[in-house]
């Protein structure tokens, strides 16, 4: 188990489930579930309850998946509160990954005008990244996160063990934030990664046969946690330092974004053609992608300016193909397909971080250090594409 050190907030713990009862005494508690963590995790959760003989909670269960992150699953929740007479002193604890924590943190956070919040999350990718630094909202005609609000939970629960239960893709997926993390803030963590083989044979061939506990995971999660917490607290609400945390995000959200409506369309007809991809595994490509251009295109935007050699890019496809080659692979079928890169493209307009209808995005400087409010076109968003 890890201790509280100084370099993580106080609202982040790693102490043992146990403790969250002290949170909860004489408050109305609701649980925020899909049907997969209501299968594999509230089990675990439920015993706590009942091994301090807690009133059980109100089990609220929305459908699991990114296509349900919308205003409709957000009525489904505020109503569920309301029939129960849920006050403002009441509490949520979102049980969950990222979808579960965005959007029941954002419901929290509006209903009667904001109640407390607990995220546990349950997947390596909400663990190092979507619990931490108070980021909460929903999708909106498809685009990711267009509605929400920033505010931090109560505490985050960070409960190892809840790994377990995760397939080797979902481990997978997570992964490509700490690979994100050492690339814009941590050159020596990064050349771990390199150095470390066993991360990518323990942690992904054989997911069935790991001890989640090990210190190996523990630490990349501790890490990781650190390290955002560390750029989120020095910038809460994404004036400009923490626009780091969006490298790899801005082609990376465009290419998730253009594949699930896709394949929404699709379904509607009866037929699925084309891939999905898991937030962690779009976020893979977009850093190979934004790696091309902070490579090979920045220098002749940015002149005055440094950026990581050609040889760094290489090393930085290399292992990221390592870890993710068959999505790599399904990504480059994919865009053969006429107008699919450009439509990609298309997605990118409607990214957060665009001003004044200039699409922006992060660079690497060198490894370890990332800037930020990078212009990018969509001609070079296209070349990047095709580098990946």
């Amino acid at each position: 188990m890890i201790k509280q050190t100084n370099s993580l907030p106080t609202y982040i713990t790693f102490e043992p489930l146990e403790k969250i009862i002290s949170l909860l005494q004489n408050k109305q508690v609701a649980v925020l579930v899909d049907e997969n963590t209501k299968r594999d995790c509230y089990p675990i959760l439920d015993k706590v309850f009942e091994k301090a003989k807690l009133q059980k909670p109100l089990l609220i269960e929305i459908p699991s998946g990114e296509t349900n992150k919308t205003l409709e699953t957000c009525t489904h929740i505020w109503y569920e509160l309301t029939q129960n007479h849920f006050d403002r002193k009441a509490i949520l604890i979102n049980l969950g990954g990222g979808v579960i924590g965005d959007m029941g943190g954002f419901c929290a956070s509006t209903y009667k005008r904001g109640i407390d919040f607990i995220q546990i999350p349950t997947t390596l990718l909400s663990q190092v990244d979507a619990s931490v630094g108070g980021k909460l909202g929903i999708d909106f005609n498809g685009f990711k996160n267009h509605i929400g609000i920033f505010q931090t939970p109560s505490k985050v629960w960070i409960h190892s063990p809840f790994l377990k239960t995760l397939p080797q893709n979902e481990m997978r997926s997570g992964f490509a934030e700490v690979i994100k993390h050492t690339l814009i803030a941590d050159k020596k963590a990064w050349q771990k990664l390199l150095d470390d083989k066993d991360i990518i044979k323990n942690s992904f061939e054989n997911q069935s046969e790991i001890d989640i506990k090990n210190e190996l995971i523990d630490k990349i999660v501790a890490h990781s946690v650190a390290l955002k917490a560390k750029v989120t607290e020095a910038d809460p609400t994404e004036k400009g330092l923490r626009k780091i945390l969006n490298f790899g995000h801005t082609i990376g959200h465009a290419i998730e974004s253009y594949f699930i409506e896709e394949n929404i369309k699709e379904s509607k007809k009866g037929t699925i053609t084309k891939p999905v991809f898991l937030h962690g595994e779009a976020i893979a490509l977009g850093m190979i992608a934004e790696s091309y251009f902070s490579a090979y295109l920045c220098k002749e935007l940015y002149p005055h300016q440094t950026f990581i050699s050609e040889n760094d890019f290489v090393a930085i496809r290399n292992y990221i193909n390592s870890i993710f080659e068959d999505t790599i692979i399904d990504f480059r079928k994919a865009i053969q397909t006429e107008n699919t890169a450009q439509k990609i493209t298309e997605w990118a307009k409607q990214d957060k971080k665009n001003a004044q209808n200039t699409i922006l995005t992060c660079a690497l400087e060198e490894i370890g250090k990332a800037t930020f409010d990078i212009s990018i076109s969509e001609i070079q968003i296209l070349e990047c594409l095709k580098n990946i």
